[in-house]
């Protein structure tokens, strides 16, 4: 029976479904004369259900307005502080040679006889953008940890340019071509009481270029940090001495793209990379992952967003 009902980021984890049914919620809520404070970064819910919205950037009030007067692309721009791009430019280019495939691939579910995956195959190719699509909890997690190496599986092969990388460790992965964006950043991708430097090397810190005889060289470590900052855009209060804590979760993610990326991987698999992320670091991770494409990477996109 309370007046005042504050929704913060309610539908990031939500289905399709499910957001609309909330939105009816809120709605009836508000005929009923309650007030709703919602907090969110997605336009299409800001157009569906409030009346008056405040744009916040970088801790400041930009503007209220009234939602019906305003456009999408108008809201963007004050949230971001430039024009942004709606549709993603996207040329055609033929995919290649093979360079990913997952053959007849199964796990239990553990506990169960009954399988999380079973018998997957598929094929991803050099300059081809391959999604894996669906409703959160269909096994798209045990996908990911089974091609990655974070979860052992019982039947199947992965092969990555014809070698065969079924019981290859993690640390090969990483360091002979395989990049990934994990969904849960704060899990699977960034020491949060680590600062962004060492973040930056968690893969790479016992490759000769950041140590000599088990000595970490920190100021090859915080120039290989400052060049990522600079070409990512990363923007922390403390530049490469920012505990990663502290720094927004599109920033978080830019500093893991970052990361992955700079690896120069084969193949790339990128899970949910614009979780919780505005409209322009959205734009931005996207153009990321294109441009991986157009340089003749694989990417395996493992998304629950439609329109991505």
């Amino acid at each position: 029976d309370n007046e005042i009902l504050i929704f913060d980021e309610p539908t990031a984890v939500l289905t399709p479904q499910e957001i609309d049914e909330l939105m009816g919620i809120m709605r009836e809520l508000s005929k009923e004369g309650k007030s709703l404070i919602f907090i969110t970064h997605k336009l299409e819910e800001i157009k569906k259900v409030a009346d008056r919205v405040t744009v916040l950037r970088r801790g400041k009030g930009i503007g209220t307005y009234n939602v019906k007067d305003v456009t999408k692309e108008f809201l963007s721009e004050m949230m971001v502080g430039r024009k942004v791009q709606f549709t993603v430019d996207k040329k055609d280019i033929p995919p290649k040679e093979v360079i990913f495939e997952v053959k007849n691939l199964s796990m239990k579910t553990k506990g169960t006889t009954r399988n999380a995956l079973n018998n997957i195959s598929f094929k991803v190719r050099k300059n081809e953008i391959v999604c894996i699509a669906g409703i959160d909890g269909n096994g798209q997690s045990e996908l990911v940890y089974a091609l990655t190496g974070l979860k052992h599986f019982d039947e199947g092969h992965i092969l990555v340019n014809g070698e065969d990388w079924t019981k290859k460790s993690i640390r090969y992965r990483n360091s002979h071509g395989m990049s990934h964006i994990p969904e849960d950043r704060h899990k699977h991708g960034v020491i949060l009481d680590f600062d962004l430097k060492q973040n930056a090397v968690l893969q790479t810190y016992f490759q000769p270029r950041f140590q000599k005889r088990g000595f970490i060289k920190f100021n090859a470590v915080s120039e290989y940090a400052k060049k990522l900052i600079k070409q990512y855009d990363i923007r922390s209060p403390r530049d490469e001495d920012s505990i990663v804590r502290n720094m927004s979760g599109g920033n978080q993610q830019k500093l893991i793209v970052a990361r992955e990326l700079d690896k120069d991987p084969d193949i790339v698999i990128a899970v949910q990379p614009t979780r919780g992320l505005d409209i322009g670091a959205t734009e931005y991770i996207h153009k990321q992952l294109i441009a991986q494409r157009d340089q003749g990477k694989a990417v395996l996109l493992v998304s629950l967003e439609l329109d991505e």
